[in-house]
């Protein structure tokens, strides 16, 4: 605007002659009069204190056009005031040419400069602009640029979680829910995908679940293409121009989350908040990349990103890195909003952001079993087959998805279209769509072609493994307690198995089976620590209240059950040993008292089993019902044991001690199992009395 005015008022007052900066033909006084014109070298950047990259070419000529030689043109500073500049006066070679090399400024801003020729009131003077940046703007572009993701990176997992833990415990079992259908699994990957935000993740999580037997391969082909179609919505959300209000977003989140006490209105708080981090990242990533818009290096390589293998190369290997298709594709829809991206080039880029999406999937499937791997190789071929299928109708794609965002003028000139943030989205939302179309007819095929260029094996055996914890699943927490309590549950019908077999060898004198228990209770104590650990690390993260007390209560689980299995592995397992070596016998009543002791026992531990199966508060009222019972009967049978002693009866004083050993570690036993429901019901009722307060 500064050099508009200058161009408009200072001619005017100097000879009342109309014009701009450039060759201007002045009043025809004699045909010595001469003319200035500005070749090159306006609208320069350079850093402070760096000198400015191509000389201020001018030139001068006379009014027949004829080039003006050694005569001087001086250049001096008109705005801004105040600045060191010492005027340049340069004579004109030959040609009538004069090269003004501007030394650097030491503050960054706009520099106006003005040519003229000294002593020629009537030649018009040329202007032109010098633009100086920050010596650190490529530190503080940076600096913006990641601080804008991580904050982005930050709101999209705060969004993600607040999200799942808001949707409660029916997102834990959806995804494994075993379908044959489609169409179904279909839907189903889009839904989960679109409430964890996240298709990688998705995909992680099938990963972990064919790793666990909880799903076949085939099952979740349909799952991964509805995945893909379920990201799009994060780019649809982010396309929305909502930098300005972002927070108030933070502001809302945050009243919700400090202000309400209803624990599910915190986690929609905690999403909303999450939300509002996301764009203000955006915003901070937009304005750190302002300077990119005249930084030649830069704009010749989005120019280059035209290509587009090498777009979709560029996408793949930037969303590998950063492991997220859905932040790649913010950037490209702020690069959209600077006018640094033109769609033919915003295409190839997106679509290569789906290609290296699948990289997560391929991380999470290293040490997983080989029907894994295919899960993480299927969603990857799909991937490669959906690129290299756009690539030959690129051209038509690029005119549709203009056609489709009501821009038909601008078809005819594809190619060269700044693109928008809506198409950039509407492309990602169509391309994955198309892809979904094109191959849910062909999933069973699809699936035998992925089984066939790499077959299942028998997997080598090991000693204990996990059948359901997976790393990998930390990120998303509600499946990740989920899982620790599936392997908490499959560690207590290994304590059920050592507690059944431990009565044998008292009946019928055989060893044998103690082998087995005492192998069962080295696999115990590797699933008591595996699983403390894993949950040691869910609480770690930032989880929902809710899913650290579950974490806590199964802890407390963990460890009442190992100490069962330490009662049966030493004390029973000695006891076993000594009995069998004996030459003692059980009398006919003692012997039915065990049994029964016993089957109350194994009672107990199947209803601890049914109140961790789905956390049922119901199931452990019952059993602490049930153990009350049981434990009064425990008394009983003792006061019969000490009548028959006062009868005199022969085998019940030989084996007196055990009979009570046995009677009295099983009643330990049960009260462990019932100990597992007790703080179940208490941090229940605690939870609900902090929800009235």
């Amino acid at each position: 605007m500064r050099s508009v005015l200058f161009s408009c008022i200072f001619p005017f007052l100097i000879s009342n002659v109309s014009g701009l900066s450039g060759s201007v033909p002045v009043s025809q006084k004699s045909s010595t009069l001469q003319v200035v014109e500005l070749l090159s070298g306006s609208d320069q950047y350079a850093r402070a204190g760096s000198p400015f990259p191509e000389p201020i070419v001018i030139s001068l000529s006379d009014s027949l056009g004829k080039p003006v030689s050694n005569l001087g043109l001086t250049l001096e500073l008109i705005e801004p005031e105040g600045i060191p500049f010492n005027a340049q006066t340069v004579r004109t070679d030959s040609m009538g040419i004069a090269l003004f090399h501007i030394k650097a400024f030491r503050k960054s801003g706009e520099y106006i400069l003005m040519a003229f020729c000294p002593g020629e009131s009537d030649v018009q003077p040329v202007f032109c602009t010098l633009h100086v940046r920050p010596r650190n703007w490529v530190f503080m572009l940076l600096i913006g640029l990641l601080g804008g993701l991580g904050l982005f990176l930050l709101g999209m997992s705060m969004m993600s979680e607040g999200m799942q833990n808001s949707a409660g415990s029916k997102m834990r079992n959806l995804l494994s829910r075993l379908t044959n259908n489609r169409f179904v699994a279909l839907g189903l990957g889009a839904f989960v995908t679109m409430v964890i935000q996240s298709s990688s993740a998705t995909n992680v999580m099938l990963v972990s679940f064919v790793n666990s037997k909880l799903m076949r391969f085939r099952q979740t082909i349909g799952i991964i293409l509805g995945a893909a179609i379920g990201t799009t919505i994060t780019a649809q959300i982010i396309a929305f121009k909502l930098t300005d209000y972002a927070l108030i977003f933070v502001i809302v989140g945050l009243a919700l989350q400090y202000f309400v006490k209803s624990r599910s209105t915190k986690e929609i708080g905690k999403a909303i908040l999450g939300f509002g981090i996301l764009f203000f990242g955006m915003h901070i990533m937009s304005e750190s990349m302002y300077p990119l818009r005249t930084y030649d290096p830069f704009l010749n390589i989005l120019l280059d990103f035209q290509n587009p293998a090498l777009g979709i190369l560029a996408g793949a290997f930037f969303t590998a890195l950063i492991q997220s298709s859905s932040a790649f594709i913010g950037i490209l829809i702020i690069l959209s909003m600077q006018g640094l991206l033109t769609l033919n080039a915003a295409i190839p880029l997106l679509i290569g952001a789906n290609v290296g999406t699948s990289i997560t999937a391929i991380l999470a499937s290293l040490n997983a079993s080989r029907e894994s791997k295919q899960v993480a190789l299927a969603h990857t071929i799909f991937k490669i087959i959906g690129a290299v299928i756009i690539l030959f109708f690129l051209s038509s794609f690029t005119k549709l998805i203009l056609l489709l965002t009501g821009d038909p003028i601008s078809v005819s000139s594809a190619d060269n279209v700044i693109a928008q943030p809506r198409q950039i989205a509407n492309a990602h939302t169509i391309y994955n769509i198309a892809l979904c179309i094109l191959f849910v007819p062909f999933t069973e095929t699809f699936a035998r072609f992925i089984t066939w260029i790499f077959p299942s094996r028998e997997e080598p055996e090991v000693a204990f493994r996990l059948r359901f914890i997976d790393e990998s699943l930390l990120k998303t927490p509600v499946i990740a307690v989920d899982t620790a309590r599936m392997e908490l549950v499959r560690m207590m019908k290994k304590v059920y198995f050592m507690t059944e077999k431990i009565i044998h060898p008292f009946i019928d004198r055989d060893t044998r089976i103690l082998k087995e228990i005492e192998r069962s209770e080295e696999e115990i104590n590797y699933l008591r620590d595996q699983i403390m650990d894993f949950l040691l690390k869910v609480t770690q993260n930032t989880v929902a209240a809710d899913l650290t007390e579950e974490a806590f209560i199964m802890m407390n689980a963990v460890r009442e059950f190992e100490q069962i299995g330490d009662i049966i592995s030493h004390q029973l397992k000695d006891k076993a040993e000594s009995w069998c070596r004996s030459e003692y016998h059980f009398s006919e009543e003692g012997l039915k008292e065990l049994e029964k002791y016993h089957s109350h026992t194994l009672t107990i531990i199947i209803q601890a089993l049914k109140v961790y199966e789905n956390f049922d508060l119901e199931a452990a009222r019952k059993l602490r019902a049930i153990y009350k019972r049981y434990r009064q009967e425990y008394f009983d049978m003792e006061q019969l044991h000490y009548d028959r002693l006062k009868e005199n009866v022969e085998s019940t004083h030989s084996s007196s001690k055990t009979h009570l050993e046995i009677i009295t570690l099983l009643r330990v036993i049960s009260s462990h199992a019932t100990d597992t429901s007790r703080i179940l019901i208490y941090r229940t009722l605690k939870e609900r009395k902090n929800k009235g307060k």
